[in-house]
């Protein structure tokens, strides 16, 4: 049991990440990473689609017809982004005004739908709702690191404009990570995002590459004295 939910968490977070692996919902990832505060919040956002959404197509599953089931899940989707862009507007309303129509636009991104078509349509609540943090959080990760490299090689900074997301007080997180720098363009605009997303996925698969090399080697019997044999 414990396996199950560790490949689960694995899967998500690493070896089937949603954007370095499956390069879906890119659509959000290159328009808002442009700083860390920035990827975080639409990062969150997705998750807690992702944990609701999956757990109640999961707990459904038994009662929608076939021909029904993806605009049901659809309705579901919708339903829970249009709680979370409510809550957004109400106590993070700097923050809703940038993401503006990135936040509406998770009820198509395809790795919201595809989680809960294929795999908490099939699963019971518990490992579903697992699947949905493990993805959300994994895509986090991606949005939070593709905005620090552009946050950085941009601006210079890192954590800027926190006040957003976290209040007042979070105003002094700002680390100027480059004194006097006067900045990069080309990694705040669009072209920046799939330079800074091109190299993040061209480096885990250099460390997936390096971590497979690692592995102690299976002893195998050669072809020719298996024939032989």
């Amino acid at each position: 049991m414990f396996s199950e939910y560790s490949k689960i968490v694995k899967d998500g977070l690493w070896l089937n990440n949603q954007a370095f692996v499956a390069l879906l919902g890119l659509c959000p990832l290159l328009a808002v990473s442009n700083t860390v505060i920035n990827g975080l919040g639409l990062g969150l956002a997705t998750t807690m689609t992702l944990v609701v959404s999956n757990t109640v197509v999961s707990l459904i599953r038994n009662f929608v017809p076939d021909e029904i089931r993806l605009p049901v899940f659809v309705l579901v989707i919708a339903s829970v982004v249009t709680m979370i862009e409510l809550a957004m507007n109400a106590w993070f309303f700097g923050l809703y005004k940038i993401l503006g129509i990135f936040i509406p636009l998770i009820v198509t991104n395809c790795s919201i739908i595809g989680r809960a078509e294929a795999y908490a349509s099939k699963q019971r609540a518990d490992k579903a709702l697992l699947d949905g943090l493990s993805m959300g959080l994994g895509f986090t990760f991606a949005l939070v690191t593709l905005g620090s490299l552009r946050e950085i090689i941009g601006s210079g900074t890192l954590f800027a404009k926190a006040e957003l997301m976290f209040g007042e007080a979070a105003k002094t997180w700002q680390i100027d990570v480059i004194t006097d720098y006067s900045g990069m363009l080309l990694a705040i605009l669009p072209p920046g995002a799939f330079i800074g997303l091109g190299l993040l996925i061209a480096l885990k698969n250099i460390i997936d590459t390096k971590v497979e090399q690692r592995k102690p080697a299976h002893i195998q019997i050669p072809i020719q004295a298996a024939q032989e044999q």
